[in-house]
């Protein structure tokens, strides 16, 4: 509504001089209603919002996160979530823990590390078949875990890497063409790895049954 338009009602009826006093002071309250608005936009109109990075699309969890994915929303400051992101950038290359809906703001909790293979020499990932197959059923996008080999002959258990990150877990149907997953073993888990020990995580876990422990 345009305040400045609004016309001022005839006052005639209380007389004169009072009338014309009346109308004066509509005149300047209308007035100033007026500069409110075009002054001080966010108040007159809402609450104050600031731009916001939120989903462009509906997104699954375990999705690495592109420009495309992602849109910039006025959020309402009142009902903006702590941590949301503000800038692409912030965004770019990360591993989103958990699906999203288009226009859900993404916030800093809801990202793991950038993602193995976007260009960091010093990660790789590697695929392992747990030994456990409830224990892949726990795993989420995201989530630390230390990844420990089952003892051979007189040695004990040992850790292979620490918190090591879940890329993704592949789903329980095996794909067109492939064989079914062996016997008791679950679904293979892609994990991040320090560069320099994902081949020896690649070459025991091929030998010995491996497992994690959740953090």
């Amino acid at each position: 509504m345009d305040v400045l338009n609004l016309r001022i009602p005839d006052l005639g009826f209380l007389g004169g001089r009072r009338a014309r006093l009346l109308r004066r002071w509509l005149a300047a309250a209308l007035l100033t209603a007026g500069l409110l608005l075009l002054f001080h936009p966010a108040s007159a109109r809402g609450a104050p919002a600031t731009p916001t990075v939120v989903a462009g699309h509906d997104l699954p969890s375990g999705a690495v996160l592109h420009a495309a994915d992602l849109k910039y929303a006025d959020v309402p400051d009142a009902v903006r979530p702590g941590g949301a992101l503000t800038t692409f950038e912030a965004a770019e290359g990360r591993l989103l823990c958990g699906a999203a809906r288009a226009g859900e703001p993404i916030t800093d909790v809801r990202l793991a590390g950038a993602i193995p293979g976007s260009g960091d020499p010093a990660t790789a990932t590697v695929p392992v078949r747990l030994a456990d197959a409830g224990v892949a059923e726990l795993l989420r996008p995201g989530q630390r875990v230390d990844l420990v080999a089952a003892a051979e002959g007189d040695s004990a258990p040992s850790v292979l890497a620490s918190h090591a990150m879940v890329v993704t877990v592949s789903g329980p149907e095996p794909q067109a063409g492939r064989a079914l997953a062996p016997p008791g073993k679950g679904p293979l888990v892609l994990l991040a790895l320090p560069s320099g020990v994902a081949t020896q995580v690649a070459a025991i876990s091929l030998e010995r049954p491996v497992t994690v422990t959740l953090r």
